[in-house]
């Protein structure tokens, strides 16, 4: 049994802070959908007593601990199924079954199955939403262990009756084991229409435990590997998918989309190659430098290709150390504020900036392919009132990770077919 090392949004589209996904618009391979945070006033994850210093500090919070768990564990150490459910950064609204049922699941881009709390339930958590009854839906069916998709699911084992079932053990202490089945996906748009996708394969989870309860069912898997949900909508996408993150405390909803509606085009836009290397679920990119003003920070040692993990899962940006030193002093060297202390404890870079105008030096992401200007709101962020910190963090690892908050206001796009990824300056709340 494998253990997970860490959650990657994480879409790509994907921890994307927790997000509620519906559908708005769907014809044949072109649809998208809404993405809401779950900080933003919209989400029915909302604190109000929350003040935004401390829905940015849980937010960091969550990174860390995602960017702890994938340095736990090598990413050779291949299958794993990895997420960690209390981190997960988006939710998707979605039904299964004939008739079908709404349930809510955790978005996850390093994950690769969609798995759910399951009746009959042997142990499950508290979920405060209706539990998946397979046994009243008249298109769901389990899988036997001489399927192709049994066989294509690293975690599964075979039952003594020659069912496919599955077992995953997460490092939080989380805990699924049930089912692989087949069963009918709908997405639900705002106007009442639906699309939906029969054959679905999921697991149906009898025995599960997770730290983060209430409406959540379970995971969504939206990585790369065989059975997650981008590769099982691939024939209907064309393996396209794209999304605009806003500023994660505006009212504003942010778009994820598939198909033709995916793709990211005209001036402006840079590409990348997207890099096949183990493990498969997790997208990566050749980075070569960074440059902060007009002084480029290179690597000390000439980068490995596929050096970069873009997850949406993850909040931060986490550098490898030696790069991560080198921005960090020449930042230094460039901006005339005092520095602080992170309140919170977490960042390392800080300034007093009481008037909240003081213009920080752009960074841009040399990317394979080209640059990508980074927005100074997800590069400097205020984490308290009059403090504001550099949202990077270093890392122990040589794999970086490209966190959401660099790609707000990036049109980001990816063409799985033709492996690569696209990223288009935007105002994502103007989408």
């Amino acid at each position: 049994m494998t253990t997970s090392s860490w959650s990657f949004l994480t879409f790509i589209l994907f921890s994307l802070s927790c997000f509620i996904i519906s559908l708005s618009d769907a014809a044949n391979n072109d649809f998208s959908v809404e993405l809401i945070h779950r900080d933003s006033p919209n989400s029915p994850f909302y604190q109000p007593s929350q003040n935004k210093y401390q829905r940015i500090a849980n937010a960091m919070n969550r990174s860390i601990n995602h960017v702890n768990f994938f340095n736990k564990a090598s990413l050779t150490n291949y299958p794993i199924s990895t997420v960690v459910p209390d981190k997960g950064e988006y939710l998707m609204i979605y039904s299964l079954g004939t008739p079908p049922t709404k349930l809510y699941g955790i978005l996850d881009t390093g994950s690769d199955i969609v798995w759910l709390q399951c009746h009959p339930c042997i142990q499950c958590y508290n979920q405060t939403t209706h539990i998946f009854d397979p046994s009243k839906s008249s298109s769901y069916k389990d899988l036997l262990c001489s399927s192709k998709e049994c066989k294509s699911v690293e975690f599964s084992s075979c039952s003594k009756n020659n069912s496919c079932e599955y077992s995953i053990d997460y490092v939080d202490g989380t805990i699924s084991q049930g089912n692989i089945g087949v069963e009918t996906l709908t997405l639900n748009s705002t106007t009442g229409s639906s699309f939906s996708f029969p054959n679905f394969v999921i697991g149906c989870g009898h025995k599960n435990t997770m730290p983060f309860q209430g409406r959540n069912s379970g995971v969504v898997g939206i990585g790369g590997g065989p059975i997650s949900l981008l590769t099982q909508l691939n024939s209907s996408t064309g393996g396209k998918f794209s999304y605009c993150l806003g500023p994660s405390m505006s009212n504003s909803t942010s778009k994820f989309s598939f198909g033709d509606a995916a793709v990211v085009s005209g001036p402006g836009v840079v590409s990348t190659t997207l890099v096949k290397k183990s493990p498969p679920i997790f997208y990566f990119v050749s980075l070569n430098a960074f440059s902060v003003g007009n002084k480029i920070i290179g690597f000390s040692k000439p980068p490995v290709e596929g050096n970069f993990i873009i997850d949406s899962g993850a909040t931060l940006t986490t550098l490898p150390s030696d790069i991560y030193k080198n921005v960090e002093s020449t930042i230094v060297a460039l901006v005339k504020l005092n520095r602080v202390d992170d309140p919170n404890k977490i960042l390392s870079l800080c300034y007093s900036d009481k008037s909240n105008k003081y213009v920080f030096p752009k960074i841009t992401a040399h990317f394979k392919g080209g640059d990508v200007w980074l927005d100074s709101i997800s590069t400097f962020i205020p984490v308290a009132d009059g403090v504001v910190c550099l949202a990077f963090a270093p890392s122990q690892d040589d794999i970086g990770v490209f966190g959401n908050l660099v790609q707000q206001n990036l049109l980001v796009g990816y063409d799985l077919h033709r492996n690569t990824v696209s990223f288009k300056p935007t105002d994502c709340t103007k989408l």
